[in-house]
């Protein structure tokens, strides 16, 4: 029985397509393709963009003499998909439409699929989608707010939150569905998740606006000064959006979303500078504080991950609020690739069964 395959996984975002081919866990090449403004410019809706990204993909391999018939799978990104439970897709032609078609969001990530699954057909191999930004795991408690009809939705880094929590589970010899963590996502959004048993059961919305403020985000704010900020005439409400997905948080304060250039900030003396950087991670472990409590303090690891878990002050500064809560562990980075790959491995070493996607939400309302 095979026991090593080579897996390339495709993860488009919005101004560049993520490229890595995978013999299992190892890497054999990894690249970005950048997407200049003018390059996407011919393309009037973001689905009209598929040629020009397989294209991309398909050159990307004969620079690296990569020959595609000797691949085994291809494991693409996803998105526009119902909301989900998490594990290893194996793409369908419901997924394929969803996702093609981008009617649910329209976000360049769904490409990951749509490319996938046509260079799975054309050279007659699997494709795979992992634990999509789709995927849904809450408990009910945790969707129910104050007003019938709205409820919390799930919108985490989930590729990166799984893969993070596997790997973590897989270094200390245990299984991840047997563990309790907190898994920080730290980046220009942060997701703070508690996972119970191998599902996300509570997180902070990443798009919603919830959680705490992050480089480019503003975070929760009190409902009634958002009406204020929406009726008062100072911003329009493209402007008050904007807060909530690009242009809030440290951007919003400092004027910049580079934790780096707050650090001269600093050291020049900008006490502003230092008062929101601690703000922002206070805020962060009064999340973790809210997971911990939804994991009824039974949490194996609390672990920060993400590019701003790169940074030595703020990791030292959250260890301190909350090394008496349970263990703390730095990965810094994302690993999204990675994970695209090992999830389509699993399935092919029959480690893990591949999920069907029914395009049932697992969630409507109560």
């Amino acid at each position: 029985m095979k026991n090593k395959f080579l897996v390339l996984a495709i993860n488009p975002g919005s101004t560049s397509t993520k490229v890595g081919l995978f013999n299992n866990d190892k890497v054999v090449f990894k690249k970005t393709i950048e997407h200049t403004a003018a390059d996407l410019k011919p393309f009037p809706d973001i689905k009209d963009q598929y040629d020009f990204r397989l294209k991309a993909v398909i050159q990307t391999l004969e620079e690296e003499n990569i020959d595609i018939n000797t691949i085994d799978a291809f494991s693409g990104r996803g998105g526009s998909l119902e909301p989900c439970q998490g594990g290893t897709y194996l793409i369908n032609d419901l997924m394929y439409s969803s996702a093609k078609e981008m009617k649910i969001v329209r976000h360049p990530s769904a490409l990951g699929i749509v490319i996938a699954k046509n260079l799975g057909d054309r050279y007659n191999k699997p494709a795979f989608c992992v634990n999509p930004p789709d995927v849904d795991e809450f408990i009910l408690e945790a969707r129910i707010t104050g007003v019938p009809g709205v409820y919390r939705e799930s919108r985490i880094h989930a590729l990166n939150q799984k893969e993070i929590a596997i790997r973590y589970a897989k270094k200390i010899g245990k299984n991840y569905k047997d563990l309790n963590l907190i898994v920080c996502h730290l980046g220009g959004g942060i997701s703070i998740a508690a996972h119970k048993k191998g599902k996300m059961i509570d997180c902070n919305d990443i798009v919603g606006g919830d959680g705490p403020m992050t480089p480019t985000r503003c975070g929760f704010l009190p409902a009634k000064a958002v009406l204020k900020m929406c009726s008062n005439g100072k911003y329009t409400l493209d402007e008050v959006k904007a807060f909530i997905g690009k242009n809030g948080g440290l951007m919003a304060h400092l004027g910049t979303n580079d934790i780096r250039e707050v650090h001269e900030m600093i050291d020049k003396g900008n006490l502003k500078a230092k008062v929101i950087l601690d703000a922002m991670i206070y805020q962060i472990v009064k999340q973790v504080g809210a997971m911990y409590a939804s994991l009824k303090g039974n949490c194996s690891a609390i672990i920060l991950t993400g590019g701003i878990a790169n940074d030595k002050y703020v990791v030292n500064k959250i260890k301190s609020y909350l090394k008496t809560m349970a263990k703390i562990v730095a990965m810094p980075g994302e690993f999204e690739l990675e994970a695209l790959a090992a999830g389509a491995v699993r399935v092919l070493l029959g480690v893990e069964k591949p999920v069907i996607y029914t395009g049932v939400p697992v969630f409507k309302s109560i």
